[in-house]
């Protein structure tokens, strides 16, 4: 009897079969589970971002209405951080640490007492000097205010003409009278006093226990690798914050003194206010110095009688501010703190939006913290999520750290 060809098999042959079928099960298996887990992963991801959606569009809200509380705490925070260096650096000769972080916080409220002071003090007369200048503001803008009221009485006339119903009886509008600045001031001051005095009482606090903190941080990590990106995560954090800020100031102090020297030999009264209103705002960027250049002008305005004696402190300033933003800044900065002006403008318009002027000065600090962290964590990676596999971008520790277009050092990133 002849035995079929696919069943003449050797027993090696005999024995293989079953074991390539139980190989094939169990790939079959591992695609299975990796498919299941892919999904669940999937699932989770779409939770963490849902959450965080949520969590960020809530958040504004939230410190709106504890402005009282996270704005001094948030303020305090981010100067603590920027005197970490000249901390470390009294450390590093054996000074002790509460006594440096006494030092730190006697030079910063000197300088910002003589900053505030150099500011305040002629502002106040410029103030009382206001209202009786009003009329000759408004002599020196009669050319403009004379083509506004002719635009404005070709619209109203072009309007009737186009009307088909006559136009309602005039409104009454109540106006309530506003409070004066020394009512203002009176009224906020007990309360601003508190709020700085609990600002640097944070900042105190924060340096004499920075060393301990961090040594506290690094070694409570369960490994060794875990300590190393959170020490860097760290140094990262204090450098960027530190190296912004005081390049920044560095810059700033250099714009003020040049624009004091050019408005003293214009003949501009109180130069050095308006070099410290110029410094002061310039750490807003964009809006900062339009609103300095605003300043200048309805100054000039005041001083002067004609209009275009008037308008040249403010030309002076922008001549000043174009040669610092497109030589002294990029010779200082380079592109080690160069930032996206998309994320400038949305951090402007978020912490302006949330804190006010207050919150715009704080905008790039607080940008170059999250940026900071977030990229050693990993970002949420929407659209890896919608159409990839991953789910976060994040840096490796083994990676070096290279330049990027944000201030700050930051990874070359992929997909999680």
């Amino acid at each position: 009897m002849d035995v079929p060809s696919d069943e003449r098999l050797t027993g090696d042959e005999a024995v293989a079969q079953p074991g390539e079928r139980i190989v094939a099960s169990i790939d079959e298996a591992l695609v299975e589970n990796a498919s299941i887990a892919f999904r669940r992963d999937r699932l989770l991801a779409a939770l963490v971002l849902i959450a965080g959606i949520g969590l960020l569009l809530a958040l504004p809200f939230a410190l709106r209405a504890g402005a009282e509380f996270f704005l001094p705490v948030t303020a305090a925070l981010v100067i603590a951080i920027a005197l970490v260096p000249l901390l470390e650096w009294l450390e590093r000769r054996r000074v002790p640490s509460h006594l440096a972080a006494m030092l730190c916080v006697a030079l910063f409220l000197l300088v910002a007492n003589v900053a505030v002071a150099s500011i305040i003090v002629p502002a106040a007369d410029w103030f009382a000097l206001l209202p009786s200048r009003i009329g000759q503001i408004r002599s020196n803008l009669s050319p403009l205010l004379d083509l506004y009221t002719a635009a404005e009485r070709f619209l109203n006339d072009t309007l009737k003409t186009m009307a088909r119903h006559p136009a309602a009886g005039p409104r009454t509008v109540a106006v309530e009278t506003p409070n004066s600045l020394l009512d203002i001031i009176a009224t906020s001051a007990p309360f601003a006093l508190i709020q700085f005095f609990f600002a640097i009482l944070v900042v105190f606090f924060f340096l004499s226990g920075w060393t301990r903190l961090r040594r506290r941080t690094i070694t409570s990590r369960h490994s060794f690798s875990s300590a190393m990106t959170t020490a860097r995560v760290i140094q990262e954090m204090v450098d960027s914050t530190s190296a912004y800020l005081g390049t920044i100031t560095l810059i700033n102090v250099i714009l003020g003194l040049l624009l004091s020297g050019a408005l003293w030999a214009y003949g501009m009264p109180t130069p050095l206010m308006w070099g410290g209103i110029a410094t002061l705002l310039n750490y807003i960027p964009y809006l900062g110095p339009i609103a300095v250049a605003l300043l200048l002008a309805l100054g000039g305005l005041m001083t002067y009688p004609d209009v275009w004696y008037a308008l040249v402190p403010a030309a002076l300033f922008v001549v000043i501010h174009l040669i610092e933003a497109n030589v002294i800044t990029p010779t200082l900065v380079g592109r080690r703190l160069t930032i996206n002006p998309l994320l400038i403008l949305v951090a402007l318009s978020y912490w302006g939006w949330v804190w006010g002027t207050t919150g715009a000065l704080l905008a790039v600090p607080l940008l170059i913290i999250l940026k900071t962290v977030l990229d050693a964590a990993g970002k949420p990676d929407i659209a890896g999520f919608l159409f990839e596999e991953g789910t976060l971008t994040s840096a490796t520790p083994e990676e070096p750290l290279v330049v990027s277009e944000t201030r700050g050092p930051t990874s070359e990133q992929r997909p999680a």
